[in-house]
């Protein structure tokens, strides 16, 4: 039998860790092979470098990052605040997709605090959405792929969308027993701790990425810490309108919007 596979599509290095890295983590423990992507190389990410050697320790960064998460690794393909939906950034990314052949595809909330995050998700939907047109070519080539794709869209940034109104996931996923590596993972990310207590006010990075997940624990009202989704529609991207991260993971880690608290 195939090995199944995540990929995780986001913005920025950094992002997977504080939205994702505990479901990816519960993926790759249930036997998931696990992919890690940042579209961005995160090139304004700092005060005191330039961008290329922003770029530069940022991707050392986020390899290590997925390192410590046992993902496959993938380079970035554009630059912070220039994450557009647009055709050539497309066709890059659906080769990316191609090759990976996915089953599920873990991406950004469609409505969030910034455009490259919103932006991200867009790109990552149609990117699976196209994984079996043979008429819509890759950069470079891929050959389309038969088989259904589940698309997932983790919570904003704040919990809520860029008008403030809160998000509800429909599963949360209790990560209370991968947050340490979860937070590990985060801390790999060094030289983002200056930048975002500078540009964002995030004065603790490390407790900013645990509070976070305590704050989707609470939500839940079940678990200690957690990560939570939205499914996307499958309408073609998927023949069936199934919950493989919920399958994948389990019922013991697992709560569904409709379970009883």
């Amino acid at each position: 039998m195939t090995t199944p596979i995540a990929l995780a599509i986001f913005a920025h290095p950094d992002d997977i860790e504080f939205v994702a890295a505990g479901t990816l983590l519960l993926l790759r423990d249930a036997g998931w092979h696990i992919h890690y992507l940042n579209l961005s190389g995160g090139d304004c990410g700092s005060t005191t470098t330039g961008p290329e050697e922003t770029r530069r320790i940022r991707e050392q960064e986020g390899r290590a990052a997925a390192a410590i998460l046992g993902a496959e690794f993938h380079e970035s393909l554009a630059s912070d605040l220039c994450i557009f939906y647009e055709e050539r950034l497309l066709r890059r990314l659906a080769a990316v997709v191609r090759r990976v052949r996915p089953r599920i595809v873990l991406t950004h909330s469609p409505d969030d605090y910034m455009e490259d995050h919103m932006n991200t998700a867009r790109l990552a939907v149609t990117a699976a959405f196209a994984h079996g047109m043979p008429n819509f070519t890759t950069d470079p080539p891929e050959p389309p792929y038969d088989g259904d794709v589940a698309v997932y869209h983790a919570m904003p940034h704040g919990l809520c969308d860029g008008l403030r109104r809160p998000v509800v996931p429909e599963l949360f996923i209790d990560t209370t027993s991968v947050q340490a590596v979860k937070r590990r993972a985060l801390a790999a990310h060094a030289s983002q701790r200056a930048w975002l207590d500078v540009s964002q006010g995030m004065d603790s990075y490390l407790d900013s990425g645990d509070d976070a997940a305590r704050a989707v624990g609470r939500m839940s009202g079940r678990f200690e810490c957690a990560e939570g989704w939205r499914r996307h529609l499958h309408l073609g991207l998927s023949a069936r309108d199934d919950d493989p991260l919920a399958a994948a993971i389990g019922s013991k880690h697992v709560l569904g919007s409709r379970d009883p608290l």
